[in-house]
């Protein structure tokens, strides 16, 4: 990769690397409710670096 990065193109990545975390607690507690035990990572949409590749 370059050197100098472009904004725009920095914050495109920037963008992708927030969505390799799992949902956080509060979204999935809003969506299932409190008596559904239901792991993070259902809800949240994961990316991987080996898996899929951006076209940033």
């Amino acid at each position: 990769m370059a050197r100098y990065k472009h904004y725009s193109k920095k914050a495109r990545l920037v963008k992708a690397n927030r969505s390799t975390k799992w949902a956080p607690v509060f979204a999935v507690l809003k969506k299932y409710g409190k008596g559904k035990k239901v792991h993070p990572s259902n809800l949240s949409m994961k990316r991987s670096w080996r898996r899929n590749k951006l076209k940033a």
